[in-house]
């Protein structure tokens, strides 16, 4: 029997941290023992807030050895790269003819980045970015897109997107479902969704040291402003709830940290890192041959 597709992509924005290692990474190595996955860089991505790709190829490699040394496996997953698939844009295209401008207008991480990213002109390809996600999604056909809570709505329009799509040219894509991930949102170092842009992120190849700096003036919890004040445990602050979601304490109870864990990506990612270098240093990163 056929396995169901999973399909699932990240930004190239450098080393991955905490956030994308929680919240998306460790469920993607979980699902390659029973789907058949495909997982991608979302290079194009990159340009809905920045117009400085100098960096992107070297940002693939690194997130590449990030997804290695996590456990992903290009024997049992078709990991690839966006931009070097044309038909994503040109599916896209398709799509921006027969979606209504007030779909990408409701979508909520819309409003939102340009809020929270201080964005004075917003730009068509941040408007239309959930779009070129449905093109990304759609034209592999999968079953199940595995995201977080903050990402359900661009799945959801997806799935508006195919049915209307459907109802014009005949049955030609399914509608995806969501599968939610195990933590669906992880906090930053200031309460915030853990992010690169916002500046709250820890990465998985963070020294202890570097580590400790960013922890340290993270906001436990407020009601506390002397040893003596009893505090109020239900209200968990960025600090207590990104301890509790990364496995060290559960219900008083004390549980093997993630720290090891991460030291253990660190680990297998900066070989992976070497030995990229020691094949090709100059090379345009390619992280599979395959793109299905």
């Amino acid at each position: 029997m056929a396995r169901e597709r999973v399909l699932s992509g990240m930004r190239p924005s450098g080393r991955l941290h905490l956030g994308n290692y929680l919240g998306a990474l460790a469920n993607w190595v979980k699902l390659q023992d029973e789907y058949d996955c495909f997982y991608f860089s979302a290079d194009w991505h990159l340009l809905t807030d920045r117009l400085d790709t100098s960096q992107v190829p070297q940002h693939t490699i690194e997130m590449a050895a990030d997804w290695l040394g996590a456990g992903l496996d290009p024997e049992r997953s078709t990991l690839f790269i966006q931009s070097l698939v044309p038909e994503h844009a040109e599916l896209h295209l398709l799509f921006s003819m027969v979606t209504p401008v007030s779909w990408l207008e409701r979508v909520p991480t819309y409003r939102e980045r340009i809020e929270q990213q201080e964005i004075t002109s917003p730009s068509y390809g941040l408007l239309g970015y959930p779009l070129l996600q449905s093109a990304d999604i759609l034209m592999y056909k999968p079953k199940w897109v595995p995201v977080g809570i903050d990402q359900a709505p661009h799945v959801e329009l997806t799935r508006e997107v195919a049915r209307r799509f459907n109802n014009a040219f005949g049955e030609v894509f399914p509608e995806p479902d969501v599968k939610l991930t195990e933590i669906p949102k992880v906090p930053g170092t200031d309460g915030r969704k853990m992010s690169k842009s916002y500046g709250n992120d820890i990465e998985l190849a963070d020294l202890p040291e570097t580590i400790r700096a960013k922890v340290r003036p993270m906001m436990t919890d407020p009601a506390r402003k002397r040893r003596s004040d009893p505090g109020n445990l239900s209200r968990l602050r960025s600090a207590q709830d990104l301890h509790a979601r990364s496995g060290f304490a559960v219900r008083g109870q004390r549980v093997p940290h993630r720290r090891h864990r991460v030291s253990g990506l660190q680990g297998r990612a900066a070989q992976a890192h070497a030995a990229a270098a020691r094949e090709n240093p100059r090379a345009t990163p390619a992280v599979h041959g395959e793109t299905g």
